[in-house]
């Protein structure tokens, strides 16, 4: 497996890491249990992964203590990234957002139990508080570096001028947010900024949820856990309209002897080398296929094409609900 650093930090991790929530949260229940869960996790170790994602509110917390336990017979091998911002109800419903600094650190002390590690390797707020200004947020997990409880802070789905004013407090080492052919917001402010400070960029969705696969169709049921059946670009009318992007992965597949999601995450790959995808699975075919993408190679011309090809498609449909698309780039 090929690696990358994340910008300036020093910070190497696989080309391709593991987006782990999906092992837990958000897409239906698991295809097995939670052993079978810990062993994919391991399997994805002896493929060459070193870079895995996860989150306190994923499950909530369920997510971190699988991830945890599994990968506990790798530490100094990994790079786990985790994330606070949120508050939950005795339930496990999420209430609210909250970023104070006291809350920062009991959120690392947890997660830190549940990982089962000495040091967070990667630590972000998972989106940006309104309320609680940037840099007591920085300063909060600057101190938790300096104990030694973390050692990388990170932010999701910010923006460029909050990514600026928290890097002036405490150096970012990455910034996580959705970017894919489908959603490429990231590419007008943020990745200059990245560039320019030295920071790493970290793409979660990569695969637009599934979409880019080709896997999915209009008919495609979606379970009620599955988050993707509250995305208006997952509704059936939507899927329908933007199958031009799929069509597009398509074609370059076709020449490339490779599937449509190894085109989707060779693309990024090809866009900074500074850029390292997370797609998220739960199948060892799947993991495969996306590890794949690595010896994908896109030349100049192929870009060229998928660029001009794409310029010529208006995806439909919000990522998002309007609730919580509300909730990024602050």
């Amino acid at each position: 497996m090929q690696k990358r650093k994340l910008g300036s930090s020093g910070l190497e991790v696989s080309a391709v890491g593991l987006g782990c929530m999906g092992i837990s949260h958000s897409y239906g229940p698991a295809p097995g249990s939670r052993d079978e869960m810990i062993a994919f996790l391991r399997s994805a170790v002896e493929r060459g992964v070193t870079f895995f994602d996860t989150a306190e509110s994923y499950g909530p917390y369920a997510n971190e203590e699988l991830v945890g336990e599994a990968l506990a017979p790798f530490r100094g091998q990994v790079v786990i990234g985790t994330k606070f911002a949120f508050r939950f109800d005795a339930e496990g419903h999420q209430v609210g957002m909250v970023s104070r600094p006291e809350h920062i650190r009991e959120a690392a002390e947890g997660s830190l139990r549940r990982l089962q590690v000495e040091a967070i390797d990667l630590l972000y707020q998972h989106r940006v508080n309104p309320e609680m200004p940037i840099e007591e947020v920085a300063g909060a997990v600057r101190e938790l570096i300096q104990e030694g409880k973390v050692r990388h802070f990170g932010m999701s789905e910010a923006a460029a001028t909050t990514i600026r004013r928290a890097h002036a407090v405490q150096p970012l080492t990455a910034v996580q947010s959705e970017y894919s052919l489908w959603w490429r917001r990231p590419e007008e402010v943020v990745l200059p900024a990245l560039e320019e400070l030295g920071i790493g960029f970290v793409a979660y969705s990569p695969l637009g949820k599934g979409f880019l696969t080709g896997k999915i169709d209009p008919d495609t049921p979606f379970t009620r856990s599955d988050i993707r059946q509250t995305i208006p670009r997952f509704t059936p009318e939507a899927r329908r309209a933007n199958r031009g992007v799929v069509d597009l992965l398509d074609t370059i597949a076709a020449r490339k002897g490779a599937t449509p999601a190894q085109i989707a995450l060779a693309w990024l790959l090809a866009q900074r080398p500074w850029i390292v995808p997370i797609p998220g699975t739960r199948r060892l075919e799947r993991l495969d296929e996306n590890l794949g993408a690595v010896a994908v190679e896109l030349t100049a011309d192929d870009l060229a094409e998928i660029e001009h090809a794409a310029a010529q498609i208006t995806v439909q449909g919000g990522r998002y609900p309007e609730h919580v698309e509300r909730m990024t780039y602050l």
